[in-house]
């Protein structure tokens, strides 16, 4: 699934939506045209993580965007930095 640019509040529900449409699979995130991510999509995508994880399914970030990887660091989701590190 691509992520898109810009993950704001208005990004928020149909990110949810998208993600809701993958469950009970492996989640596979491209996270390399990401320029921005926001407070509250970096929490549903840390509860897509959480979520599939205890569901163990497997989850990826691949060619996550220095952006990505910055701004989650910033807002402290270091779950994603993790991942989208090991890519």
């Amino acid at each position: 699934m691509e992520l898109p640019r810009i993950l704001d509040l208005g990004a928020a529900g149909p990110l949810w939506s998208n993600l809701s449409e993958h469950r009970g699979g492996a989640l596979d995130l491209d996270a390399s045209k990401v320029e921005r991510i926001g407070g509250l999509c970096v929490q549903i995508l840390l509860a897509a993580v959480r979520s599939w994880r205890s569901a163990d399914k497997p989850v990826r970030i691949r060619d996550a965007s220095d952006a990505f990887i910055a701004c989650a660091r910033t807002l402290g989701a270091m779950e994603l930095v993790e991942l989208a590190e090991a890519g």
